[in-house]
């Protein structure tokens, strides 16, 4: 039985159909445990351009990057809190579903209280 390898092109095309993960994910200060919540309904970009923005020192919340900054990357981590759960209806919404769960973090973290870096209740991103 011979095994066709796959060309770039053949990769390519599969990783832009795949499935990407919709969520509420939070950057967490384990010193001081501050957080910055936010969500996505591509997980993946949002969480790799925080790493990348706050280890080059050009984050846009000036708050999470001086303590960045201040306290190093070992006292930071990036965890995913709840990813929307795909379901096979017609009438699923995968926007509304992440609405939905950005109301829940949001009122479970209370994340625009003292103990956190973000700004406002607007924590959807690309």
């Amino acid at each position: 039985m011979e095994t066709r390898t796959k060309t770039r092109k053949d990769l390519h095309r599969e990783y832009k159909e795949r499935v990407k993960p919709a969520g509420v994910y939070a950057v967490k200060n384990t010193l001081n445990g501050k957080m910055f919540l936010g969500s996505s309904l591509n997980l993946e970009g949002p969480l790799n351009r925080h790493k990348f923005t706050l280890k080059i020192g050009s984050h846009t919340n000036k708050a999470l990057q001086a303590d960045w900054n201040e306290l190093g990357a070992e006292n930071f981590t990036f965890e995913i809190l709840e990813e929307v759960q795909m379901r096979d209806d017609p009438n699923f919404n995968l926007n509304d579903e992440l609405t939905l769960l950005e109301m829940l973090w949001l009122e479970k973290l209370e994340p625009l209280e003292a103990n956190c870096y973000n700004l406002n209740s607007r924590i959807r991103e690309a």
